[in-house]
């Protein structure tokens, strides 16, 4: 339905009090023959949403906050789901004897037409969103999703409560990716809105390496011979789920071949065209589309709706051919006595809907109604901003360039910037391109004890999240096709035994392959690398683990003791961005362990480089303090405020950034990246990081290296300092061993084969972590927690004095 939002005025300064009226015609068909034939059924569903607008705006009318001294009328065509009709409806609307002026003034031309609410698809929404733009006429819509009309260049005053198919594509294919289904048909409507959220779908799928086996078009116009098509396609595929992009008018047609057919046991995912269509989902239909998952946006509950739709009657509403059509269709009888007409076929007066239950009084599942309920509330919002702006004194610098503007030319301005919450505590407000916020609920089809089909809510997708943590899935409570509670595989192709390799089959997407037995004499090649799950992997694991923990652990003293002497004669700050330095040396253990990828080559090499080198410099920084500490005790000495605790922290950070900016030129000139080393063994093929450069990757390790060495010799020079200060003594034993353990790293790094090569690099990195942390903190610990006597200022004193 073309539902038409309308404000009448007669002032011609909108911050008047303005007198308004309710224009009220809801006689659905007339207008609709008035252009063309359309067909003769009733649509409930439709039928619910005309009233939730009718309702919405009563609310609004008795709202004294909102809209005090204005009213709101409205005007419902319907369109037939035509394009035609919804463009000649559209015409009529904007029509004016003086049109041309309309035109080339359409800013200095009052309408009585302010905003529209509609249509329900995206096809009928392009058409009139097109027509009436040149008036700039503001357009809200409840269900059309294609992202084409986020062009704000080609719709600039199209705005929409329901979501862009982009991120529903978006959020498809990471449905697809998270089950694991590689092999799937798709299809489409043939129309803006299959064309392009199908289009996006299949890109970000195929990136995610699934492979598409058919891709099917359907088309409510499409005669009986194009369905068979597709269902044949369907029949031949090896494909067990399929991915449908549609409205939910097209796919009826469709589904009406598969039952004739008897298709099951197909796992259908769907689109929020008609995921939570409750016209479609019938005992009939489930045979075919129980356990269907899909993407619908969020449900709602409006307060007094219920009552507002069964309280409709013919007798409150004279002349609604519609209303008398829907009444007698309902209760089967007639209101008037006609030609042929049984006396004893008359309708009861007391007759109402609250006995009955169909998809009009049905009020369980109001996602779209609700999106009716939220267009015309922003609408009213954004009137209600343009009144107030007259009184406000805040802005009467803006009002006095709305005052200039006709309140079309203004009015979508205004609703750019809508934000309002609900009664139900929905945000409600529009982005750049007139969307809303992404958010829907993962609907999977179900029957309850009663045998009703039901939508469970069994996840959620929330595009503001980051990525990877936008979809949320309990995956217990799905019910699969066939009524099954295990999830269905579909692939092309399953996975070659051993002693067989695959040859991709000619012709076909690379998901489709033959295992070929190996020649007499040949044997399969295994796959190597270092995975969590082998006995080497695990107690890699558990060391990197129980390091981390440690550190954690040690921090937590100091943080607990921080304000004793050996705490703070030691430094506390260069010690706790130490043991913060030293954590992530052991977490970085973690990106070694597991098949590795482009991205994990380069975060392993880049974050063991970099947190090296801040740990290594804080080191560097306490060993240079204890030094100038020292020599600060002299006469005469005055070396501290060359060192103190601002150039510690930026030595710190300098030391850092060389080597950061020493990884990024490594990472821009030739970064490491994901190989099969299928040389160094004839029968396995090793899974591993190339360095990409080589020398880049030396250059590196001996940065660290120098300055593993410098802090050596400082801490060695200072190893014989009193023993309030004898840190040092500590540091020379842990720069020993560090260095000690990098120096054998290189020959067993090289000579190390296959997956031992990342044993050997996560060893270096555990044996030098454990070294600093043993080394530097352990006596600090064993003086807090054992000798707390030690730890008090007149026993440094008495020490430094000795």
């Amino acid at each position: 339905y073309l539902l038409i939002f309308i404000i009448c005025y007669y002032q011609f300064n909108i911050f008047s009090k303005m007198q308004l009226v309710m224009l009220k015609s809801y006689n659905l068909y007339q207008v609709c023959y008035a252009f063309h034939s359309c067909y003769i059924f009733l649509n409930l569903m439709e039928l619910q949403l005309a009233q939730t607008m009718i309702f919405t705006i009563e609310e609004i009318n008795n709202n004294t906050y909102l809209l005090p001294d204005l009213s709101v009328g409205y005007k419902i065509y319907s369109d037939c789901s035509s394009v035609t009709l919804a463009t000649d409806a559209a015409m009529a609307l904007v029509n004016d004897p003086n049109e041309e002026t309309f035109f080339n003034n359409h800013c200095e031309k009052t309408s009585t037409v302010h905003a529209l609410i509609g249509l329900s698809e995206s096809p009928l929404s392009i058409s009139v969103a097109t027509v009436i733009a040149p008036f700039r006429i503001p357009m809200i819509s409840y269900f059309a999703t294609c992202a084409c009309l986020s062009n704000r260049k080609e719709f600039p005053t199209f705005f929409r409560t329901i979501p862009s198919d982009y991120y529903q594509s978006k959020a498809l294919a990471q449905l697809v990716k998270h089950f694991g289904w590689t092999w799937i048909g798709v299809i489409r409507s043939d129309n803006e809105y299959g064309i392009n959220g199908m289009a996006t779908f299949i890109e970000t799928v195929q990136l995610e390496g699934v492979c598409i086996d058919y891709v099917a078009v359907i088309s409510r116009n499409n005669p009986r011979e194009r369905y068979l098509e597709t269902v044949n396609s369907i029949k031949q595929s090896t494909s067990k789920v399929i991915v449908a992009f549609t409205s939910s008018v097209d796919l009826e047609s469709l589904i009406q071949e598969i039952l004739i057919q008897n298709i099951t046991g197909l796992q259908w995912v769907g689109s929020e065209g008609w995921i939570s269509n409750i016209k479609l989902a019938t005992n009939e239909t489930y045979r075919i589309l129980g356990g269907a998952i899909g993407f619908a946006t969020s449900n709602a509950e409006i307060p007094g709706l219920k009552e507002f739709l069964i309280n409709l009657h013919p007798s409150e509403n004279h002349g609604s051919s519609i209303l008398e059509e829907v009444w007698e269709s309902i209760f089967n009888c007639s209101l008037t006595l006609k030609n042929g007409t049984d006396m004893n076929n008359l309708c009861e007066k007391t007759d109402t809907l609250s006995q009955v239950n169909n998809l009009y009084t049905d009020v369980s599942d109001l996602r779209i109604a609700n999106n009716v309920y939220k267009g015309v509330y922003a609408l009213v919002h954004a009137v209600h901003d343009i009144f107030i702006c007259g009184k406000s004194k805040m802005t009467q610098n803006n009002c006095k360039i709305i005052n200039n503007m006709k309140f079309n030319c203004f009015y979508h301005l205004s609703l750019k910037r809508v934000n309002f919450t609900t009664k139900q505590g929905e945000n409600v407000y529009f982005d750049d391109n007139g969307d809303p916020a992404t958010h829907y609920e993962l609907l999977n089809w179900q029957v309850n004890a009663e045998g009703l089909i039901q939508f469970v809510t069994v996840g959620i997708y929330d595009a503001s999240l980051p990525e990877g943590k936008q979809l949320k899935i309990n995956n217990s409570s799905i019910i699969w096709a066939g009524s099954q509670n295990e999830m269905p595989k579909s692939e092309c192709s399953k996975s070659c035994k051993p002693g067989t390799y695959k040859a991709i089959q000619q012709g076909r997407p690379i998901c489709c392959f033959d295992c070929i037995p190996c020649a007499d004499g040949e044997i399969s090649n295994d796959v190597e690398f270092l995975t969590y799950g082998e006995i080497m992997g695990v107690i890699l694991t558990v060391f990197t683990l129980l390091g981390a923990c440690l550190t954690v652990s040690v921090a937590f003293v100091f943080f607990c003791h921080r304000k004793t002497p050996i705490v703070r004669a030691n430094n506390s700050e260069l010690s706790f961005l130490l043991l913060f330095s030293l954590t992530l040396c052991f977490l970085c253990s973690l990106t070694f362990i597991g098949q590795p990828s482009d991205w994990s080559c380069i975060l392993r090499h880049t974050v063991f480089g970099i947190t090296f080198v801040m740990c290594v410099s804080c080191i560097l920084a306490k060993t240079i303090v204890v030094l100038m500490a020292f020599n600060a005790t002299r006469p005469g000495a005055n070396v501290m405020k060359w060192f103190g605790p601002l150039r510690q922290r930026l030595s710190v950070f300098i030391l850092t950034f060389i080597q950061a900016f020493m990884c990024t030129v490594w990472l821009i000139t030739s970064p490491p990246f994901f190989s099969s080393n299928i040389k160094s063994y004839k029968h396995k093929v090793i899974f591993e990081c190339d360095l990409g450069s080589t020398v880049a990757f030396y250059i590196m390790l001996g940065y660290i290296g120098v300055l593993s060495a410098l802090c050596f010799m400082l801490s060695f020079l200072a190893r014989k300092l009193p023993d309030n200060f004898n840190e040092a003594k500590f540091i020379t034993f842990s720069m020993i061993i560090f260095c000690a353990v990098w120096l054998t790293f290189i020959p067993a790094y090289i000579s190390s084969p296959g997956k031992y090569t990342v044993a050997v690099e996560i060893f270096a990195i555990l044996a030098s972590s454990f070294a600093l942390l043993f080394c530097i903190f352990t006596p600090k610990c064993y003086i807090i927690l054992l000798k707390p006597e030690q730890n008090t200022k007149k026993s440094v004193i008495g020490k430094k004095l000795e």
